[in-house]
């Protein structure tokens, strides 16, 4: 007798044979192991088996893999896969988030805020909120500069402006500026904060509570003490602070007098 191909070829056992389809599981799918005989509808998968029950509620476990029949075809069966995680359904300051937007124009209002380390604060949690209203924030080099800005930018109905001064306190010198400014297109509000450090709560850092620092010693430089790490130039503190704001995961974090007086803004340019 002649062969008209190579026996010896590769596939030559299942030649003729039926392939078996990749199939993912799901509840209620029949299954039929042809080896064993038992067949049964999948009640759950875990740990790389399947689990099957017969019509008298008898429980099988087997592998995942080819072998098993579905409506009389082979197939190779698999668990189902992952779905990927859902996006946050809200961003850092607790706002709920939309879909994704093409850019804004800018709105005319416009939100100052003192200290570099506050504005970047305020963009890591409220940036997503800014940037869907388009509200764009620049930084204030000092209160005494608010004047100037204030007369430069000429607020007008549509044209609001807010600011956020650092460590506002009563009686400063800084409050009787931010009293001749104020005006009903112009809210200046601040935070009574030493620092803006001081913002976060104490905890995130591993701390019970931010400590007293003598006046003799610059704040900075005494957290920077208390937090075990260096603090022997501006790099240092610079390295610290963005220590501090890794730490920070959203609102929460923070104490709820500077989310308060943020949202007041926003609410006020918007």
């Amino acid at each position: 007798m002649r062969y008209s191909d190579d026996v010896l070829a590769p596939g030559w056992r299942t030649a003729g044979k039926p392939s078996s389809v990749p199939l993912e599981v799901s509840r209620g799918l029949v299954v039929e192991d042809p080896t064993s005989g038992f067949c049964g509808a999948v009640v759950r998968w875990e740990n790389g088996l399947v689990v099957l029950e017969d019509r008298k509620g008898a429980r099988r476990s087997f592998p995942f893999g080819p072998g098993f029949w579905v409506d009389g075809k082979p197939v190779d069966l698999r668990p189902p896969k992952l779905a990927p995680p859902a996006g946050p359904t809200r961003t850092r300051s607790g706002s709920r988030s939309g879909p994704a937007e093409p850019a804004k124009v800018a709105l005319a209002s416009r939100i100052y805020v003192e200290g570099r380390h506050d504005a970047q604060l305020v963009e890591k949690i409220w940036g997503d909120d800014l940037r869907h209203v388009g509200v764009v924030v620049e930084l204030l080099e000092g209160v005494d500069h608010l004047p100037q800005i204030i007369e430069e930018f000429a607020p007008e109905p549509g044209r609001r402006l807010g600011v956020l001064v650092d460590h506002l306190v009563e009686g400063s010198k800084e409050s009787r500026i931010v009293s001749e400014v104020t005006s009903e297109h112009v809210l200046v509000t601040g935070h009574r904060f030493i620092d803006i450090w001081a913002a976060v709560r104490p905890e995130r850092v591993g701390l019970a509570q931010w400590p007293q620092i003598p006046r003799s010693v610059e704040w900075k430089v005494g957290i920077s003490h208390a937090l075990r790490r260096p603090a022997n130039d501006q790099a240092d503190i610079a390295a610290t602070w963005a220590w501090i704001l890794g730490r920070v995961r959203d609102w929460r974090d923070l104490d709820p007098a500077f989310p308060r007086e943020v949202e007041r803004l926003i609410d006020f340019v918007t």
